[in-house]
């Protein structure tokens, strides 16, 4: 069957210019991980920060690793973060489909057309093409020639063409070097002798994950790459595809990886959080894009947190590291804790409610003002029902959590204070977080005392707990009067020698 030229011709001609276009295309395989969630981020930054056009293409044409509704984890997360793409697979665009698997009528005549030239040939060998992993191929080495190389393209055509099974592999050249230029390594030379002639069309007739790449890059219009280090020993294969075909090369930017250790890249198999399990751990979102960001890129100065608007218009391949990134978790946790302090208080307590309401079931208690008295203290998101767990019960306690040389109080002194404490709260009305505060700084300066010389014993008393969101003026507020004296009951009780 001949090509047909000019649906190649009416191909390219769709093909969209003049502008720059970025593309994240990842295969769905069940998660986002961190290091996908930043090539996703550091693409998405280049095409804005260059008015240009951030494209999602889910690349799913390998079954072995296919997970079933990995899509849509990638569209929700990328959503999530505000990584909103201008055309994909539910967002249309003049260059769709945007999944690998509905593209499949396109690949073939552009593999017949490097047989044509002679860039290509068919293969009747039984080869294991279909061991292939993702982006490497595991063909035929140059050091052993393939007969079927040598084969004649009219020959090749005929039995191809007569349904006899076969795959297509690249004419890699077997002298000289290919060369390609990266923005973050510089100018990297490989000898073709070294490369393979690798499968372009499988016997299935879908496309290897470096032929698909190509093709859709170039049909998408993709001007920059942006990609893992692994990827760098097959650009030297994209190179020469491209050279092929006659195509403009993109510019490639290539980022190192984020490691665990020194010696350990980050890895979902090692138990290392995905984007999705950094969530669930109790960090926002925003937290972890900005974290995110400076694994391995740098905005110079001092200041490390930023909006995505703003990492959009201040982001510079420039500052791209060769050296890979340790991720710490310290680090972000300290992000996380910036950005929650950061945030408006009816934002948090609306992040925070399902995280208040597991410790604290007392409908009575205002989801409010536990939340208003978390925010300062929180660092993590699952960090909320230990710091408060004892609004809804007191927990037991030893009265020796009274002693506290610093507030200068010891059990005698705790039992004095809450004797003397409970019937002005008893007494106190309006029951308000001002009236409360008013009445006990006014009671300490009456009984001319240091302020948490009263309080501790207070705080003990209606908490349990030496550390607790808030001191004794916000939990007498949040708890109310009749609980605050109750449990002001039970501290005297315990520091008089009586029984719960």
């Amino acid at each position: 069957m001949a090509i047909d030229k000019k649906w190649l011709d009416e191909m390219e001609a769709k093909i969209p210019k003049g502008k720059v276009r970025t593309r994240f295309a990842p295969s769905p395989t069940g998660y986002m991980h961190v290091g996908g969630l930043r090539t996703a981020l550091y693409t998405y930054l280049i095409a804005k920060k260059m008015g240009g056009t951030f494209i999602l293409r889910i690349e799913d044409t390998d079954d072995k690793r296919f997970v079933e509704g990995a899509t849509e984890i990638i569209v929700r997360t990328l959503k999530s973060v505000g990584l909103d793409y201008d055309e994909g697979p539910d967002a249309g665009g003049p260059s769709g489909p945007y999944i690998q698997s509905e593209r499949k009528p396109l690949y073939r005549p552009y593999a017949e057309l490097l047989c044509e030239t002679d860039a290509a040939y068919y293969c009747f060998c039984r080869h294991v093409e279909h061991d292939e992993r993702d982006h490497e191929d595991l063909g035929l080495v140059a050091e052993t020639e393939d007969p079927c190389r040598s084969l004649s393209y009219e020959e090749a055509k005929r039995r191809a063409d007569a349904g006899e099974p076969h795959v297509i592999r690249m004419k890699t050249p077997r002298e000289g070097t290919t060369s390609f230029h990266d923005e973050i390594f510089g100018d990297i030379t490989v000898e073709n002798k070294t490369l393979d002639d690798m499968v372009l069309l499988k016997s299935d007739n879908l496309p290897t994950y470096n032929f698909a790449n190509v093709v859709d890059d170039h049909l998408m219009g993709i001007t920059h790459v942006i990609r893992g280090s692994e990827y760098l020993s097959s650009a030297p294969k994209y190179n020469l595809l491209y050279e092929a075909f006659g195509w403009e090369i993109p510019v490639y930017i290539t980022v190192s990886p984020i490691m665990r250790d020194a010696q350990h890249k980050l890895s979902k198999r090692h138990g290392d959080p995905s984007y999705e399990d950094l969530l669930k751990l109790g960090y926002v979102s925003d937290a972890v894009v900005n974290y995110v960001a400076l694994l391995g890129w740098s905005p110079g100065g001092e200041r490390e947190i930023f909006t995505l608007s703003e990492l959009s218009e201040i982001f510079d391949v420039g500052g791209i590291s060769k050296s890979p990134a340790i991720f710490d978790i310290d680090k972000l946790t300290y992000f996380n804790a910036e950005y929650i302090r950061a945030m408006a208080p009816d934002k948090f307590a609306a992040l925070a409610a399902p995280y208040i309401r597991a410790a604290v079931k007392n409908p009575a208690i205002d989801i409010g003002a536990v939340a208003a008295i978390l925010q300062p203290r929180c660092e993590k998101l699952t960090d909320i029902p230990e710091k408060i767990d004892f609004f809804d019960k007191l927990p037991a306690y030893e009265t020796a959590l009274y002693v506290h040389k610093k507030s200068k109080t010891d059990e005698a002194v705790s039992l004095k204070m809450l004797e003397i404490v409970r019937p002005v709260l008893e007494a106190l009305a309006p029951w308000s977080l001002e009236a409360i505060h008013d009445a006990l700084m006014g009671l300490a300066e009456k009984l001319e005392l240091k302020n948490a010389t009263l309080l501790w014993p207070l705080r003990i008393a209606l908490a349990g707990k030496a550390v607790t969101p808030g001191g004794a003026v916000e939990i007498c507020h949040i708890l109310g009067r009749e609980e605050t004296l109750r449990r002001i009951d039970i501290g005297i009780g315990k520091l008089s020698g009586g029984k719960l």
